[in-house]
């Protein structure tokens, strides 16, 4: 099974837009990620639904961020994103009447559950600024020891003015 990882990339998009003065173009975004800009605006369009992100249409239009980073938990763009599972691990339903599957797909299950919500309350205590911070104190440490670092995707879209 493939990791879903859209919240880990709208989360760095969405750090990249607290550094931008201008807008973010869907098509900047789509390159770098790596992807096509329709999927980014499929994407971008939850978290405008959420409040997230406003979008402007036309020549100088594209994303900017509605709230403050302070704001934003990661449990809200996991929310924005569609609550995707957060795990990978399923149970099997091969044999349903198997005593055996039935004692494994119960505890299982509450294990399962139990794990999801802890995963789901951390996530809600955890803002998109102290992810933004912890990027400055990195930037500022790698700039120590060397001052003429190229970052990736250029200083200019990373610092804020």
């Amino acid at each position: 099974m493939r990791n879903d990882s859209r919240l880990s990339r709208m989360l760095h998009v969405l750090i990249h837009m607290d550094r931008h003065d201008q807008r973010s173009t869907s098509e900047t975004i789509a390159q770098m990620l790596h992807t096509n800009p329709v999927v980014v605006r499929r994407t971008m369009a939850g978290l405008r639904d959420h409040g997230y992100v406003h979008s402007e249409k036309g020549h100088g239009g594209g994303w900017t961020l509605a709230r403050p980073l302070s704001e934003i938990t990661l449990l809200d763009i996991h929310r924005a994103l569609g609550a995707p599972e957060v795990f990978a691990l399923g149970l099997s339903r091969e044999e349903p009447q198997c005593l055996v599957e039935q004692a494994v797909n119960a505890r299982l299950t509450d294990v399962l559950q139990e794990a999801e919500a802890l995963l789901i309350m951390r996530l809600g205590q955890v803002t998109l600024a102290e992810l933004a911070n912890d990027f400055d104190r990195r930037l500022a440490q790698k700039r120590l020891e060397n001052p003429e670092l190229e970052i990736p995707h250029g200083p200019s879209t990373l610092e804020k003015s």
